[in-house]
């Protein structure tokens, strides 16, 4: 049961390894008989001798992650890489935090909950990094009653 000539003329008619060439087992005497490149063509033609797919790497688990990711899932501290930094950058997070600030102080003036000095002074205070979130602002008014009715 020697095929190998067989197998290697048809890897080479076919383009392909040795192991990627299919010889079906049920025409093994018709295999057998083939000795020649032509008939070899020929039983590649007649679906006797076939191409096998390549083997590739699966991306099933990739997208199952990608799924439980977009989902909130596994993205705890075990399984971060690289510094807080590098996920979100110091930048991003400082826009994020001074923007909600800046747009109370700017509601608070408008409504004259404050006066403009105070503003100012606030405006300047939220520059330094003195709040940390909007919730600490109010908080810092209501503390130090810079609002009009406190006065």
């Amino acid at each position: 049961m020697n095929l190998n000539a067989q197998r290697r003329m048809a890897s080479e008619i076919l383009k392909c390894g040795e192991n990627r060439v299919y010889l079906d087992q049920y025409f093994i005497e018709d295999i057998k008989m083939a000795i020649t490149r032509e008939d070899v063509r020929s039983l590649i033609k007649e679906g006797i001798i076939k191409k096998k797919y390549k083997i590739g790497i699966s991306n099933f688990r990739k997208k199952k992650l990608h799924e439980r990711k977009k989902k909130g899932r596994a993205r705890g501290y075990g399984s971060r890489k690289g510094k807080k930094g590098a996920r979100t950058p110091k930048k991003q997070r400082w826009i994020k935090k001074i923007r909600p600030i800046r747009r109370k102080l700017k509601t608070l003036r408008d409504r004259k909950i404050i006066t403009t000095s105070t503003y100012r002074k606030l405006y300047r205070k939220a520059k330094g990094n003195m709040f940390h979130s909007v919730a600490h602002l109010e908080r810092h008014i209501k503390e130090q009653n810079l609002t009009r009715r406190g006065r």
